[in-house]
This record gives C-alpha cells, structure tokens and sequence, in this order.
C-alpha cells in the first residue's frame, strides 16, 4: 500500500488538511504500507515557501513522519521524487504527457478565453442542473485554424477531451458506488497558457509516477474525481482506489471556518494544546471503532485504524471536547514533562522564576486543574508577581463587612506561626476563625482572594505556605488597604 497527503503551500495546514494528512498516515501504518508528502504548488500566485515550512512543521509537531517526500531540510526522501510539483514541471514531466494526449486526439489545445467559458459553463450547471455542458469549440480546430489563432498572439490552454457518452464510475471506499454522466463533465484545463499543470492533471501524472495504490483525500474532491478517473483511462493506466472523507463543520452545522475560532494547526499549537491531544482527537473526526473508544494511547491507532470506520456524513469539531480531551492528556504527563512543555508558555508570560518557589512544586499541586499547557502560567503566574485582582472577586468577598477584621487578624495571626509550613498555617486558622466566631469559609474566601487575586485556585495553606511568609503578609495588608 502506497498513499500520499499532497497539500497545496497557500497557507497553513488548517484541521481538513491535517485529518487528512492522519488518516492517510493510519492508513499506511495499519497496512505496513509507505507515507508519502507531496507538495502540490500548483498556484503559482498563493504557494510560497514559507507555508511549505510551516506544513513541514505542523505535520512533524501532530507526529506524522513521512516515509518518502519532500522534506524541510537537506535531500529529499523517496526514489520518486522530486515531490515538489514545481520542480517535476521543471524536468517537463507534465509536457510529455500532455503532448502524448493531444496526438492521440484525447486532449486539444483551447484558444477561448478560458476564464470566460468556464464562467459560462458553471453559469449554465447553476442555472440548469443535470442540463449537457457544452463542449468547447477548439475541440474540432484543424490545424490550419490553430496557426491562425497562434498568428493572432493567442496563446492556449490544453483542455482533455472528456467522452460524450457513458458514464463515469468508482467504487468508494467511504462513499460506496459513485456515478457520474460524462455529458455533465466538462473539458477541463490541463494546462495553462503558462504551461503550467492544473490540479487535476499534475494529480494523476504524480499519483502514478509514485504507484499509489489508495487515494484518501476530503469530500470535497469527488467532484474531481471523475475527471481523474477519465484521465487515467485515456492514459491506460489502471486507477488506484479512492476514497472520500468527510467534511468538517463546526458546532453551528456549517463549514468550520475562521467564525468558528482557530483553524490551523499552529494556531492549536500556540494555544497550548498536546500534539498527542490533538492526534487522537482528529482521528475522531469522521472515524469510530467498535468499541467507541475515545482515548488512545501512544500507538493503538496505528494498530486500530480501518477506514471501514469512517463514516460520510459530516463530522463535528468541538473545541469543548478537544479541551476536555486535551486535559486527559495532561494528566497523563509526569510533572516533569509538563514543566518542559510549558516552559515556552511561561517564558512567553514574562514570569521570573529566579524568585519564589520550585516551578515544579507548583506543578504538582496543580497538575489536576490543567486542560491546556497555557494554564501553567495562568494558574500559577500569581506566585511570582504580585496578583492582580479579578473585579468580581473582589465584589462578591472583599465587599462583606467582616472582611478587614479578618484580613487584619489572620496577617498578625500568621506572624506568629514558628513553622511557616501547611501543617502549622491550616490548623492555627481554623482555631482562629472558632475563637472569633467565624465560619472556616468567610476566613478562607478573602485569604485566598488577597493572596491570588482569585476565588479560585490551589489548596490554601499549601498555596500560603509556597508563597511564604513575609509575601503573605505583605498582599494581606495590600488588600486590607482595599477593603
């Protein structure tokens, strides 16, 4: 088995792109097969360089090594390369078969304003559905016309001469049987007046030059599918076995896009979510065992994966259940390892951990509490710098009027305590909030609010105590001057 991820470098890999890039990467690992990257810049005016890198980079972040193809640095990988098209266009690859078709009267060149009459052929699929596309005229030029057209300065298009009659059809690995009338299908460029090769007719030159044996790739492609599939025929070459996923909406039913929150994966990335988090869960997206399982660990979808599991309709992303499955995978993590992967995001909040307690300490406490790796400095920044106060906190506890005498009594309480540890601090608080007739909440809340700046947190003498002392008594008498 031999299958491919070939994105378009016009931007970054966006979450379609990546679940198609994992499932083809499932696929070859579940099956001993080969996973091939193929960089399709096409577009000439959209690629660049700078989204090839940042595909190369999001594809090694999700952990989705490739086995043969383009690579980021130093020689490619593969005996079929180059895997760039525009380095195969380069070594006139696409020219040779397209000269091949046109002599065979499979192919023609196109002297129309090729943007018009494409504008004029989907006018007419809108406004009549199911009506015959009408061929282009070129299709019958003599040779005597074409000199006159090329006399004119025209230079043309090569569009494939798509059968009148039949039809086009395929057997579907997620979708079933497909059909298509070929009088619906119109003569499509395959290349242009540049010379360069279009989509579909680079796609399946490079889909055969490196014997891909299984073609899974977004729904949204089965519409070129049958033009694939007639260009292989034309050719005579035997067609790989396709199969089309499902698209991705968001929680509102339509297409996930930008209204929807982040859409690449480096968007994700910097949002502090775990590579291994968001792996399993695009696997989800559109594919089930029997089991229903949801979380896997390292290596079980490689060995679970079957595209059987994949379903047509579309599939849901929700943030909410990725953010759930993200912390699972957090708690997962030693504390030490999240330490490391935080590292970027606390350095990033501007926290000097040269002062205060051990980072790691901290962590422990928390590690429960963390759905994303930018809650480590989130949840933890108020150790090292003073806090900063949240409005409603401070309404809903400093505002009751016991509040200063407890803030002023539990500050000369703690300046007193000999061991400043929480085995000292909790019971000489709840001995004091007894002896002045408090509740253990009305002490605890405004502490905790003084000391974080938040009603939420770690436990509360273990949070004292880390803070220290003198730091303690300092924000208790802060926040005493204002209440």
């Amino acid at each position: 088995m031999r299958v491919r991820f070939a994105p378009s470098p016009t931007g970054h890999l966006h979450i379609g792109g990546a679940r198609t890039a994992l499932f083809n990467y499932l696929l070859a690992r579940r099956n001993n097969g080969t996973f091939i990257l193929r960089i399709e810049d096409t577009d000439e005016e959209r690629s660049t360089k700078e989204s090839a890198q940042s595909i190369f980079e999001s594809m090694k972040w999700l952990g989705l090594n490739w086995d043969e193809g383009a690579m980021p640095e130093g020689p490619e990988k593969g005996k079929d390369g180059p895997y760039v098209q525009s380095d195969r266009e380069a070594l006139g690859i696409y020219r040779k078969y397209a000269d091949q078709l046109i002599a065979e009267k499979k192919a023609y060149k196109c002297y129309c304003v090729h943007e018009k009459y494409d504008e004029e052929r989907k006018q007419a699929e809108h406004e009549k559905q199911g009506s015959r596309v009408s061929k282009c005229g070129c299709r019958n030029l003599t040779p005597e016309q074409q000199a006159e057209m090329e006399k004119q300065g025209r230079k043309p298009v090569v569009r494939f001469a798509m059968p009148e009659e039949g039809r086009t059809e395929w057997d579907d690995l997620v979708r079933g049987h497909v059909s298509f009338e070929n009088n619906l299908l119109a003569d499509f460029v395959m290349l242009k007046a540049s010379g360069y090769p279009t989509y579909n007719f680079a796609c399946v030159i490079d889909d055969h030059l490196m014997s891909l044996t299984h073609i899974l790739r977004g729904d949204d492609h089965v519409s070129n599918t049958p033009l694939q599939v007639q260009l292989y025929k034309a050719l005579g070459w035997e067609c790989p076995i396709f199969g089309h996923i499902s698209m991705i909406l968001g929680p509102d039913g339509k297409r996930l896009s930008k209204r929807h929150g982040a859409t690449s994966i480096g968007e994700y990335r910097k949002n502090g979510f775990l590579p291994e988090a968001m792996f399993n869960y695009l696997a989800l997206l559109g594919w089930s065992n029997s089991e229903s399982q949801q979380i896997f660990r390292p290596g079980e979808l490689e060995q679970k994966f079957e595209v059987s599991g994949c379903q047509p309709s579309p599939a849901v992303f929700d943030t909410e259940k990725l953010i759930w499955m993200n912390g699972e995978y957090m708690r997962m993590l030693s504390p030490e390892k999240i330490m490391e992967y935080a590292m970027p995001f606390i350095k990033e909040a501007g926290l000097d951990m040269s002062k205060g307690p051990a980072l790691l300490d901290l962590i422990k406490l928390e590690h429960e509490k963390f759905h994303l790796l930018t809650d480590v400095p989130k949840r933890l920044d108020f150790f090292y710098k003073d806090p900063v106060y949240d409005q409603e906190a401070v309404e809903k506890v400093f505002r009751k009027p016991e509040v200063p005498e407890i803030l002023k009594g539990i500050s000369e309480l703690y300046s007193g305590i000999e061991m400043f540890k929480a085995e000292n601090i909790e019971p000489a608080t709840r001995a004091w909030a007894k002896e002045h007739k408090f509740k253990n909440g009305q002490v605890f809340h405004p502490v905790r609010v003084a000391l974080s700046g938040r009603t939420d947190g770690p436990t509360l003498f273990k949070m004292i105590e880390y803070i220290g002392r003198s730091e303690t008594i300092k924000r208790l008498s802060k926040a005493l001057e204002m209440v």
